[in-house]
């Protein structure tokens, strides 16, 4: 259930495949995302997900294959290019400043553009300056607001149960807005309400600001409910693809999660 689609894929990879000496992570891959499209991958414990992840967000090179963003070959970019061009990434293990305040992560993600004048203009506190910390802080502000995180601003993000980290780091992702969102394990050790609202901002995300969005996630049943395409990997290859019927459906599928998909329409 995403929103507003194009028909041009905004992210691509192709016949991605790597290798760790003799084991083949993945085989052939391919995975598409178009803008304002919700995208889940899943798959068994193995199967090649995060490893993906990496090749996607540039942290790893694929042996074979290649990775396009608006159909330009971006296979040997490297993370800190593809960022800047609107690519984002959370991880499975949060990665935030513990010893900043939720707010300030938010800041430090938008100070990639510079303060606009120098170290002169910081030290005379020129308008410029001022003018562009203001938006900065209205920006994470807003981001805050929309992730339900207001009464969390002033609070030490390492001080934060799993949930709202999480939460947190999401925010942090969206605060210089994204064209592409890649989540891996975005639902982990959240409670049922910290999902829906997971869930809400993910939503709003792909269908007003027509960002991608493609996520990696163990409780199934969360990205059947959220996503309209699904992606399933299994061993390396991609097993099924479709939407959450076709893969429920799909008997390679049931066959891969030893029977657990049957039990995808429950909360897990």
């Amino acid at each position: 259930m995403s929103g507003t689609r194009s028909d041009t894929y905004v992210l691509e990879a192709a016949g991605i495949g790597v290798r760790f000496g003799g084991v083949t992570a993945l085989d052939g891959v391919g995975v598409a995302v178009r803008p304002g499209e919700v995208c889940g991958l899943i798959g068994p414990n193995g199967a090649g997900k995060t490893t993906l992840f990496d090749v996607l967000s540039g942290i790893r090179r694929p042996d074979t294959g290649r990775v396009l963003l608006d159909g330009t070959d971006i296979t040997r970019r490297t993370p800190v290019w593809r960022a800047r061009h609107g690519m984002r990434r959370t991880f499975q293990r949060q990665q935030l400043f513990g010893r900043l305040t939720v707010a300030d992560n938010l800041l430090v993600a938008q100070e990639w553009r510079g303060g606009g004048g120098g170290l002169a203009a910081d030290l005379l506190a020129a308008p410029t300056r001022r003018a562009r910390e203001a938006a900065r802080r209205e920006r994470a502000a807003t981001v805050l607001h929309s992730c339900g995180l207001d009464a969390l601003a002033e609070s030490y993000a390492g001080t934060l149960p799993v949930g709202r980290a999480r939460m947190v780091e999401l925010a942090r992702a969206l605060a210089d807005p994204p064209r592409v969102l890649l989540l891996d394990e975005p639902a982990s050790g959240m409670s049922g309400e910290e999902r829906e609202q997971l869930t809400a901002v993910i939503r709003n995300l792909a269908a007003e600001e027509g960002c991608a969005v493609l996520l990696v996630e163990h409780n199934a049943a969360f990205v059947m409910e959220l996503c309209a395409r699904v992606v399933v990997l299994d061993l390396g290859t991609v097993l099924a693809e479709g939407n959450a019927t076709q893969v429920r459906q799909d008997p390679a599928v049931r066959d891969a999660y030893l029977g657990t998909v049957a039990g995808m329409h429950r909360d897990a």
